[in-house]
């Protein structure tokens, strides 16, 4: 069902003067009204939806505040018309916003609105918005259509009656966060489009780039998840392969944004260009979506190294961030030069439940769980609610095994109160004892093409992975808690003899905070000189 609200403006070719006169402010004044009463509706319409539908669709609509930040990041082509897609429009605010922001900054005669919402109960106040919003606009003399589509914005993209040749000048997206399982129809559907999309909103930003004409723009608000890590590969280089960044907001809160509808997730938001330049990129940085931001402009190439084949983004926010980066590009050494590998630990619990002993026997290995990190060693066994021991019955056991030797291993989840987002600790056969190790998959483990490490270098790793300097340049494209072993492998580290020489000027359990940085600075100054 297609849902047509339109006007025609009475006013003709009547423009907006750049002076307020009193029949302009009459019609801002307006523009308060009418986002206020759009915002009304959003209300409203949180308050209808059934959880279950709302966890099925991953509804979070946009709050008023979030969509004027939104609707102000892209870049406005001046043009006679213009085509504006709103996939996912929910109750109409995004919409209603970048309607707000096109109008006033006579960015178009005619404006044209394709509206998408797959939500029956939500129609009735999407069909209020757009009347609304048109009523709006015919007292700025705009000609202004919204074209509500009662339909499945994946399936209208990627079905056998899709509409392919549908292209337009601006896409805005609030997109559903929902993941897609392996056997999903919609993540099927995508795959045509040479992308994997795990996630409701990576399938909706697909779609929506690849609506957009050539020079046109997309800007959405979207979970930072995809920034980085191997998940979301395929889509990140499509996205960025097909767009170019032009902006980037980033929020320093993770609950504020959505904090009405009880979302707690990292967002960002991004405007782009298809087809665009690479050059520069403006950064910004705000607590919440209602508060101050502080922005600088970067060159493309700090944001998306050209030859990082993972085409992570980097949000340096600061000078901080820009000294981190810089800091880590001039380490010499990649975990390859080292000749070094990191992996995920190969014990999965819950498939290996028969072969685990809280008190472990002469015939376990010790079994380590992120638990057991504490202050930069491994504390085994320790009683921390895990299994400590891991059974050794057959031959095939030994194969989750790592041989004898010391290792650095590395939460994949940090927790909430820790200060850092890597945390890594030795294992020391010196002092947990010489025998085989279990290690569990929430940890990554350091290692030398499977055994271990010199203690020296092991020690060394991890008072480098320690540092506050690792741990501000891993923020920089990690919008998360995890860390993945993917993620790892793209540090640069010190050389050998800088590892050695950080090992040897500290002891046994890793220092306070302040001690590591010293140290690690000092190398730093060393590296620098040679």
């Amino acid at each position: 069902m297609t849902i047509r609200a339109a006007c025609r403006s009475s006013v003709g070719n009547a423009r907006v003067a750049s002076v307020i006169r009193p029949e302009v402010a009459t019609a801002v004044h307006a523009e308060v009204d009418l986002l206020d009463r759009i915002e009304a509706l959003r209300v409203r319409a949180i308050a209808s939806l059934n959880t279950s539908t709302q966890a099925r669709f991953g509804q979070y609509f946009t709050p008023r505040r979030a969509a004027e930040l939104i609707a102000a990041m892209p870049r406005l082509p001046k043009s006679r018309s213009l085509r504006v897609l709103d996939p996912g429009a929910g109750s109409g605010m995004l919409m209603a916003a970048m309607i707000y922001r096109l109008v006033t900054d006579r960015a178009a005669q005619s404006i044209h609105v394709t509206a998408v919402e797959l939500d029956e109960s939500i129609l009735p106040m999407l069909h209020d918005a757009a009347q609304e919003c048109v009523q709006w606009a015919e007292r700025f003399g705009c000609d202004l259509t919204v074209d509500i589509k009662a339909e499945d914005f994946i399936d209208s993209r990627t079905g056998w009656d899709a509409l392919s040749e549908d292209f337009y000048d601006l896409v805005v997206i609030n997109p559903p966060y929902a993941k897609l399982p392996a056997n999903s129809a919609y993540r099927h559907a995508l795959i045509s489009y040479g992308v994997d999309c795990p996630n409701l909103y990576a399938a909706f930003l697909t779609l929506g780039a690849d609506a957009l004409n050539e020079g046109g723009e997309l800007v959405t608000i979207t979970p930072r998840s995809f920034a980085n890590g191997p998940y979301f590969e395929q889509f990140r280089k499509f996205l960025l392969r097909t767009i170019a960044l032009n902006r980037v907001h980033t929020f320093e809160s993770r609950s504020t944004v959505f904090s009405d509808t009880g979302v707690l997730q990292e967002n960002i938001v991004l405007s782009g260009t298809k087809g665009g330049e690479r050059s520069k990129v403006r950064i910004s940085v705000s607590n919440g979506h209602t508060d101050d931001a502080i922005e600088h402009v970067v060159p493309y190439e700090a944001l998306i190294n050209r030859d990082d084949r993972h085409q992570f983004l980097r949000l340096a926010l600061g000078a901080e961030d820009i000294l981190a980066a810089d800091t880590m590009a001039s380490m010499p050494a990649t975990l390859d030069d080292l000749n070094l590998k990191v992996s995920t630990g190969r014990v999965v619990d819950f498939r290996a439940h028969e072969k685990l002993r809280d008190e472990p026997d002469d015939e376990c290995a010790p079994l380590i769980y992120p638990g057991n990190l504490q202050q930069g060693v491994v504390d085994w066994p320790r009683a921390i609610g895990k299994a400590q021991g891991f059974a050794i019955r057959e031959e095939s056991d030994h194969k989750a095994l790592v041989p004898p030797g010391c290792y650095v291993l590395v939460k994949r989840f940090s927790a909430k109160e820790e200060t850092r987002r890597i945390v890594a600790a030795v294992w020391d056969p010196e002092v947990n004892g010489d025998s085989p190790v279990a290690v569990e998959n929430h940890l990554n483990v350091f290692h030398d093409h499977g055994n271990g490490l010199s203690r020296e270098i092991a020690r060394g790793l991890s008072i480098w992975l320690n540092s506050t300097i690792v741990d501000r340049f891993f923020r920089t494209f990690s919008g998360h808690t995890q860390v993945n072993a993917t993620d790892l492998r793209t540090l640069r580290f010190p050389s050998f003899d800088s590892l050695s020489r950080m090992s040897g000027s500290a002891p046994r359990m890793l220092p306070d905070q302040a001690r590591v940085d010293r140290l690690v600075e000092s190398m730093i100054r060393l590296e620098m000189a040679q």
